[in-house]
């Protein structure tokens, strides 16, 4: 049985209902309404663009995590216009709540000289950074009153004033080592982030700041074979012997009764209830599930599957990318990475046409169309990986590199 074939039957689950007419939910104080409760993606879908961002340049901003630089692309010409020193170890870079500064962290891994370099979107040239401990990403609560630095090393988030990045408070996540990445409840109350190390997913509630939970998540019996391009279709699969996952990205469903949690160990997307914290669901993609990506019209997902179940990979993988319609919650196309590849972060054109995600082990970006899969590959720095693609539509931005809404 394949690997995707075998996931379907463990974990086989009922399809998400039909988008009816639902109320607009009760929001926390401060965040913007929500304006379609049935695809709370509505205000980022292309031509929805704040007018704010008039001016700012449109441009592909790349951090290049071994050579502590930020390589800029020009989307237009797909030729690198500047490059430019950062702090050390850039890993994501984050647009910011109020969509004026683009904030890369640079988390300095086992050191202790963190910062936040902001980059200036109408030049695009940076300014001045700001000391900050262990940066490894950065988040903004819903309401715009708080920067969230994920503290990874720390087992920590720290809530920081969006403008002078000064320390608010802190929350201890002691059984979430890894903590990474993360995504909000529809009505700004709570957020998940994922346990990288400890193959689970943390539950903390942002309006009584405490973690409410934790989740372990499940393990298929079977997962793909990282051996290399998959040109000629998806690898085979093989008896899945990791005892934990290692989740990453995380993605609310349109109409948030749900999480998407992208597993590299897993090789797929777990499928969380977002009322009751339960897997419900797994969904085999590719070799090393990572980065996720909704469309512009919020009826899809994009899995960016990295090819290794290796933290430092080799070139040419078993990379792909996998679009899983939203509704359905079924795979509607596969596009692997010609010759092989590592398609890690990024995000999704302002028009939906063109999906932009670093090469994390190929020092390359990729841009992907989003009709025909077809992929074109820009030469950057070293170990590019949390890429942002700018301007984007929507209000204002839950950080990451570019969750709008």
């Amino acid at each position: 049985m394949g690997a995707t074939a075998a996931a379907a039957a463990l974990y086989a689950h009922a399809a998400a209902p039909a988008a009816t007419p639902v109320p607009a939910p009760a929001t926390v104080p401060g965040m913007p309404r929500v304006v379609n409760p049935a695809n709370l993606y509505s205000e980022t879908a292309s031509g929805h663009l704040s007018p704010a961002l008039q001016g700012d340049l449109q441009r592909v901003y790349v951090p290049n995590l071994r050579g502590n630089s930020v390589s800029v692309i020009d989307p237009a010409t797909l030729k690198v216009v500047d490059t430019f020193k950062v702090g050390r170890g850039p890993q994501h870079i984050v647009p910011s709540w109020d969509l004026r500064t683009l904030w890369v962290a640079n988390n300095a891994e086992r050191r202790t000289d963190g910062s936040l370099t902001p980059i200036d979107p109408r030049t695009g040239k940076p300014g001045e950074s700001v000391e900050v401990d262990d940066p490894y990403n950065l988040y903004f609560t819903p309401d715009g009153k708080s920067a969230i630095v994920v503290a990874e090393a720390r087992h920590r988030l720290d809530f920081r004033d969006p403008k002078t990045l000064a320390m608010q408070y802190s929350i201890d996540v002691p059984q979430c080592g890894g903590i990474n990445h993360a995504d909000f409840s529809i009505d700004g109350r709570e957020a998940l982030f994922t346990c990288e190390f400890q193959g689970s997913v943390a539950r903390i509630d942002l309006v009584n700041r405490q973690v409410l939970g934790y989740l372990k998540l499940k393990m298929p019996s079977t997962r793909f074979k990282a051996a290399g391009p998959v040109d000629n279709g998806p690898p085979g699969s093989e008896v899945c012997s990791a005892q934990k996952g290692m989740p990453q990205d995380i993605r609310i469903s349109p109409n948030g009764k749900r999480y998407f949690v992208a597993d590299m160990e897993a090789d797929g997307v777990h499928v969380i209830d977002a009322a009751t914290f339960t897997e419900i669901g797994f969904i085999a993609t590719g070799v090393a599930a990572h980065g996720l990506y909704p469309s512009r019209d919020g009826s899809k997902l994009y899995v960016a599957n990295r090819g290794s179940h290796k933290i430092h990979g080799k070139p040419r993988g078993a990379g792909s990318v996998t679009v899983i319609d939203f509704a359905s919650e079924k795979i509607v196309a596969q596009w692997p990475i010609p010759g092989g590849g590592s398609p890690d972060m990024g995000n999704v054109s302002a028009d939906g046409q063109w999906l932009w995600l670093s090469g994390r082990f190929d020092d390359v970006v990729y841009r992907i169309n989003t009709s025909s899969g077809a992929v074109d590959k820009i030469k950057v720095g070293q170990e590019p990986h949390g890429l942002t693609v700018w301007p984007l539509p929507g209000r204002y931005s839950l950080g990451h590199t570019g969750n709008l809404r």
